[in-house]
């Protein structure tokens, strides 16, 4: 696959308007859930362009699925009646949720073969828990040398208890995928129900699926027969929603950001008027501009990122990039991926001196404010990391180059687009 980099003269002050796309973390996840029925099923504000939906649908098509972009009318048509079991000659697809491919094919030939998970190597990204469901509810799994095989021993999933070590989403979202065409009941405990879950479990009820919701953790499910086909729209990405907002907010631009899903992203919202960000909002819209802002700018804070409905770990490197623009020392730490920390050794190119770090138990980041961003060039670690050190090369002083930037575009539905329409002018070229 071709990496790209990008060339950007820094500095260049955003103004227009900017949609949020539908979320990906909801939009591969619901992609996935399509092939539990033989029936049509259309995704509604659907982020076609994401590399990793572009990835997710190849495979989904080279397995007999058909899959329809409208690009103009940013959905989806999926149709999986004829997917197959056979073996591919390749397996050779880079998506990191490929375990979530499993529940249709077994739902409809017994039998699931998948790509190992790929993506972002955020540490050790270990599927042990998508063994412990696939084996929980009777499944065979066998690692042959460049993919998974699942095979249901009696022919479909069998209800069963589930037990999280942890919570998790990646779990959650496969114990339901497979649970809701599983012969019984299955119950899963210490579930992680995020808002991209509800999308999916909105989903799957208007499919026709039997999910209860008890409590914050805890999930039961009684098995169907078969699912039907549905409409479906992906929720706004809350990430998206935030990333524009720091961006608008330390470029000193005047952006106005559509459809940010306020009621999926209080506290993170809050943390910023906290800090200063005094921004101006309506019922689904944001507009950042200069006057947001008191003579003070943005005030040095500490945040703890975790779990939903806190700071969740996806946005912990734009609160660093915020961080920077602060009048005095800011922390912000990390209980959920305590070795999300390869993106600040790139972004510290930056500000040399700035920043500190530690990772353990938690990640650990400090940053000495306000410094003036100069242009640097670095490469990008992991998706949101990459995405960041976007935003430090569109602020520094300078040009900066961003190496290996598809990491970006892979959770940035027309980023390119959506830059261009903020009057900014950048390039990408082949990265060597």
């Amino acid at each position: 696959m071709t990496k790209l980099k990008m060339i950007v003269n820094g500095g260049q002050i955003p103004s227009g308007r900017i949609q949020i796309s539908g979320a990906k973390n909801a939009a591969t996840r619901l992609m996935a859930a399509a092939l539990l029925t033989r029936e049509n099923v259309i995704l509604l504000n659907f982020p076609t362009e994401l590399v990793d939906v572009q990835h997710k649908g190849r495979f989904m098509a080279s397995i007999g699925a058909k899959v329809e972009y409208d690009r103009i009318g940013n959905s989806i048509c999926i149709n999986a009646n004829d997917i197959g079991s056979g073996r591919l000659d390749s397996y050779d697809f880079p998506i990191r949720t490929t375990y979530l491919l499993a529940a249709g094919q077994i739902a409809q030939n017994g039998v699931a073969r998948i790509p190992y998970p790929g993506g972002c190597k955020l540490g050790e990204r270990k599927y042990d828990l998508h063994l412990l469901v696939w084996e929980k509810l009777g499944c065979l799994v066998v690692e042959k040398e460049d993919h998974i095989e699942i095979t249901a021993k009696s022919g479909r999933f069998v209800g069963s208890e589930i037990d999280f070590p942890i919570s998790t989403v990646g779990g959650t979202e496969n114990a339901l995928l497979c649970a809701v065409l599983a012969r019984g009941e299955t119950r899963i405990r210490n579930a992680y129900i995020t808002p991209e879950i509800e999308n999916l479990i909105h989903m799957l009820h208007l499919m026709g699926a039997d999910v209860m919701v008890e409590g914050a953790s805890m999930i039961t499910i009684r098995g169907v027969d078969s699912l039907r086909g549905a409409t479906v729209e992906v929720i706004p990405d809350r990430i998206e929603a935030l990333t524009w907002i720091v961006y608008a907010a330390l470029s000193g631009g005047r952006v106005v950001i559509d459809d940010v899903p306020f009621s999926l992203m209080e506290i993170p919202l809050k943390h910023l008027r906290d800090v200063g960000l005094n921004y101006f909002k309506n019922e689904n819209s944001v507009y950042v501009a200069p006057e947001c802002f008191s003579k003070h700018f943005i005030q040095p804070f500490e945040v703890a990122c975790g779990t939903h409905p806190g700071i969740i770990s996806d946005m912990q490197t734009f609160y660093v990039l915020l961080a920077l623009k602060a009048a005095g020392r800011s922390v912000i730490i990390d209980y959920r991926y305590p070795e999300r920390t390869a993106f600040v050794d790139e972004l510290s190119k930056f500000c040399e001196g700035a920043l500190s770090w530690d990772s353990g138990q938690v990640a650990m980041i400090r940053v000495n404010g306000p410094v003036a961003l100069k242009s640097a060039e670095v490469n990008s670690t992991d998706l949101r990391g990459s995405m960041t050190q976007v935003l430090a090369a569109l602020i520094a002083e300078g040009e900066s180059v961003v190496h290996d930037v598809g990491m970006a575009l892979r959770g940035y539905n027309n980023m390119e687009e959506k830059l261009r329409s903020l009057g900014i002018e950048f390039s990408l070229e082949t990265d060597a």
